[in-house]
């Protein structure tokens, strides 16, 4: 594929993916009234965030009171369509030509991770190595997009990972918990950023934003964003904890009205971590957001995201929700520890037509 949007030879576009999916539908006999509600679900609007342009200025952060107002008055998000778009988005089919490229797409937006209180610098450079060249065996690979750990082992990748392109992303903010002063919460992000991050994964206050203490979650998102300087801002809602999809969406623009690069679903630490539903949810935001007159912000997906099937389904999701413009790193991210081994093992088999075992790649 050219681009994220066609392929030069076929023309197939991820638009168009689940073409054969359809037609298969078609072949089983189903009722024409049955294929009508089908159409219905996984066309219709899922959510009613229309654009606010106009609607919205900083003039919201003014308060608790002006953000509640603001928030609470972004239309309510649609449960049942969310979570029937969803589903229906993840069963369409990728035919051949778009297959490859979306492989190696899903591979540039990983964000390969290791948050373990066992990580050891050894194991933070052998990630590094493998960031660098996922498959040593094959150079058309194309590199993951940043390297994700805590802030002490910031040293050792932006060493290894140097001249690359692949970017060090570390966590900070009292991660994964975010209950920490704003002290400690700066601190810890000088920290990494002195080692050599160029991206910070922050957390927000969950307990701030589910106890109404909006002002509160906007002004240490806004300070870390100032800190941050030019490093990419990734601002991680937790939505697992967020119990509905309205209080995600408005998480999402609670973070974006305060200088978000990207928002991020998950630290990977709480089940649910990353769904499908609250991907759409983030992805109409962001896309709401933007028509509003707001910059792009990114979406990354993280937690329990293992393989090519499921990253693949959330870049259909990503393209049939905010558009192509997404399907690119500097605007979708898959945070992932295990995924990069089952995109190179069906990688290997769209390019030689048999699979490789897992014993044939290196351990993430």
């Amino acid at each position: 594929m050219s681009g994220p949007a066609a392929s030069a030879r076929g023309g197939t576009t991820l638009a168009t993916m689940d073409q054969g999916a359809r037609t298969r539908t078609a072949r089983t006999g189903r009722t024409a009234r049955t294929a009508r509600t089908t159409a219905r679900v996984t066309t219709a609007p899922l959510m009613v965030t229309a654009p606010l342009a106009g609607a919205w200025t900083h003039d919201v952060a003014t308060s608790d009171a002006a953000l509640r107002r603001f928030l609470h008055g972004l239309p309510g998000v649609d449960q049942v369509g969310a979570e029937a778009r969803a589903a229906a988005l993840a069963t369409r089919s990728i035919k051949r030509e778009s297959k490859m490229w979306a492989l190696d797409a899903a591979i540039s937006m990983i964000d390969l991770t290791t948050l373990e209180g066992a990580d050891t610098p050894g194991k933070v450079a052998a990630m590094c190595a493998k960031a660098r060249h996922p498959d040593p065996t094959d150079p058309s690979v194309p590199p993951v997009a940043a390297v994700c750990v805590y802030p002490d082992l910031v040293g050792v990748a932006a060493a290894q990972l140097a001249g690359s392109g692949v970017a060090v992303a570390s966590v900070a903010t009292a991660f994964p918990s975010g209950r920490a002063s704003i002290g400690v919460k700066l601190a810890d992000v000088r920290d990494a950023l002195e080692a050599g991050a160029q991206e910070i994964d922050m957390v927000i206050d969950r307990g701030a934003f589910l106890g109404g203490r909006y002002g509160q979650v906007y002004e240490e998102v806004r300070a870390v964003r100032e800190a941050a300087g030019p490093a990419l801002l990734k601002v991680i809602l937790e939505t697992g904890e967020l119990a509905t999809y309205d209080n995600v969406q408005r998480a999402a623009w609670l973070a974006m009205l305060a200088g978000a690069d990207f928002v991020k679903t998950s630290t990977g630490k709480v089940t649910p971590a990353s769904t499908r539903p609250v991907a759409l949810v983030l992805l109409t935001a962001v896309r709401d957001f933007m028509q509003a007159g707001g910059p792009r912000v990114g979406v990354k997906m993280a937690g329990g995201i293992r393989t090519a099937k499921e990253a693949i389904s959330y870049l259909v999701i990503a393209n049939e929700t905010a558009g192509a413009e997404w399907l690119t790193p500097s605007a979708l991210r898959l945070g992932a520890s295990t995924l990069l081994n089952d995109l190179l093992m069906q990688r290997t088999k769209q390019r030689t037509g048999v699979y490789s075992g897992r014993d044939y790649f290196t351990i993430d």
